[in-house]
């Protein structure tokens, strides 16, 4: 027959769903951009929401916002490594780091040795062992594998 159609009751109802589904797909991008972000207006925006749903959440570990919240905060991270790269710090340059934060001149590192060894160490000219590796961690809390070279 013209003029009709062929289309069944469950096709239009399910076109429907999928349209309603998409409809609101397109709004949660447009309130959260949980896709992706793509500038510092859109992260400003989850910042914002994700503030929202921390104080909806509160204390609760079971709370149904927490994979909500898992998503932001992984859209967040993406977008603070992708525009602010941090390289990884090791060995030598780690325990500089160290000694600044704590305040550390060389004869405080007695641990290592004299301070010759020290100077040497912090020079370059002297590669840190197992015994200072981790007598630095323990002495800083944290684990040996910061002051390692990268693999």
């Amino acid at each position: 027959m013209k003029g009709t159609s062929t289309t069944s009751a469950s096709e239009k109802i399910r076109m429907g769903r999928k349209s309603t589904l998409l409809n609101k797909w397109h709004d949660a991008v447009g309130i959260i951009a949980v896709d992706r972000i793509r500038s510092d207006k859109d992260y400003d925006r989850v910042v914002a929401f994700m503030e929202e749903v921390i104080e909806e959440i509160g204390r609760k570990k079971n709370h149904p916002l927490n994979g909500l919240m898992d998503i932001l905060d992984m859209r967040l991270r993406e977008y603070d490594e992708a525009k602010y790269p941090i390289d990884d710090v090791h060995g030598v340059d780690m325990l500089r780091f160290l000694m600044e934060q704590h305040g550390l001149k060389q004869k405080d590192l007695s641990e290592l040795g004299s301070q010759g060894v020290v100077s040497e160490i912090l020079s370059g000219k002297r590669q840190l062992n197992l015994q200072h590796v981790k007598a630095l961690a323990k002495r800083f809390h944290v684990a040996p594998a910061v002051f390692l070279p990268n693999a």
